[in-house]
């Protein structure tokens, strides 16, 4: 059931969020939302892999 939940959200989270790594980010110069962001998405995507 958990991972199920966290699998939607993967998925809504490639749809609404944007993507970093297309954008070339630098994580040293990228601000505070922009870090909580990328947390945000791996720490979805490890609990829809696990």
């Amino acid at each position: 059931m958990k991972k199920a939940a966290f699998k939607i959200l993967a998925k809504a989270n490639k749809l609404i969020l944007p993507s970093f790594t297309k954008k070339q980010l630098d994580l040293a110069k990228a601000s505070k939302f922009q870090l909580a962001i990328i947390g945000w998405r791996a720490y979805v995507t490890k609990n829809a892999l696990d």
